[in-house]
């Protein structure tokens, strides 16, 4: 595990009718395709788990297994959809045209609805269940840690951080899936890749996310709305207050996370982030901040903190 300086973090504040009620810390890392720590925030190696902002690298696993697909379809590889009937659809197709059940999907169904497809991981399942179909693995367990495709994953991931697979640190996503634990200069690493240019499907990949933001998360939510504004972006989030975003060709990625994890958080600090940066219209900052830090009439989230140059 990497291990930084640590700075002072991002503090989040919710206040009510201008006082205050509740404190989140945020912790960033913002570095380049070679590993370079460039500013921070709070603790730059603290241990966090990848969750969701994962699936663009297990997507990635995908087409390094050999799947071909439309960039649409890449997009809700990507995704963490909310259900929606064409995100539904989506993932129906791409397993029925290679003959596949959704009997095969381990993800769980959501309560209220029908199906796993109904999950927001089931175009990551689908993902790897066309990953086996095509090399000829089980499609049986496809998410345990001993699976070939998952000990491929995390093989692709060892060489993208440059460490031994050894290092890795497994743990079980809620999806069934597995997921990693790693510093966050680390997660903000592999995000400077996927806009760096230098490998053709992370290119492709990206290139899918900001071409179809609808099916990356859905309507009205902020990795949607994010791309759709600045196409130059890709955002994905995860859960327990993860969140990363990558500048395409500039070979630049960000890693969030809040403290105690509080989802509410991590939209502000994030947009707080690329202000600072320079990275997003301030018009386009101000519209999503009325949108996501303004929670309702008496209560609205403020963002303070510098980040420190390295």
């Amino acid at each position: 595990m990497e291990r930084h300086k640590s700075y002072n973090p991002f503090i989040v504040q919710l206040l009510r009718e201008g006082l205050v009620e509740s404190v989140h810390q945020a912790h960033v890392a913002v570095v380049d395709y070679r590993g370079r720590l460039l500013f921070a925030a709070g603790d730059p190696g603290l241990p966090v788990f990848s969750r969701s902002a994962l699936k663009p690298f297990q997507a990635l696993a995908v087409l390094r297994s050999g799947v071909q697909l439309p960039e649409v379809d890449m997009a809700i590889l990507c995704s963490s959809h909310g259900g929606e009937i064409s995100q539904c659809r989506q993932v129906f197709r791409l397993l029925w045209q290679a003959g596949l059940e959704t009997d095969y999907l381990t993800c769980p169904t959501p309560s209220g609805a029908v199906s796993p497809l109904a999950h927001n991981c089931s175009g990551k399942h689908a993902g790897m269940l066309l990953a086996c179909r095509t090399r000829g693995w089980s499609l049986k367990e496809y998410t345990s840690p001993r699976h070939p495709f998952q000990q491929f994953t995390g093989e692709m991931l060892g060489e993208l951080l440059g460490l031994p697979v050894a290092e890795l640190i497994i743990a079980r996503d809620d999806c069934g899936a597995p997921t990693y634990q790693m510093a966050l200069s680390q997660l903000a690493r592999l995000y400077a890749l996927l806009s760096s240019g230098s490998c053709p499907q992370m290119e492709a990949l990206a290139r899918a996310m900001v071409a179809y933001p609808d099916r990356v998360a859905g309507k009205g939510r902020f990795d949607t709305l994010l791309m759709q504004a600045a196409p130059h972006l890709v955002s994905k989030g995860g859960a327990e207050g993860v969140l990363c975003i990558a500048h395409l060709g500039e070979g630049m990625g960000m890693a969030v996370k809040i403290r105690d994890g509080a989802e509410r958080a991590k939209y502000p600090v994030v947009l707080h982030l690329l202000n600072q940066l320079g990275w997003l219209d301030p018009e386009i900052t101000q519209t999503l901040m009325d949108r996501f830090a303004a929670i309702d009439s008496v209560k609205r989230l403020e963002v303070a903190g510098e980040m420190d140059l390295i």
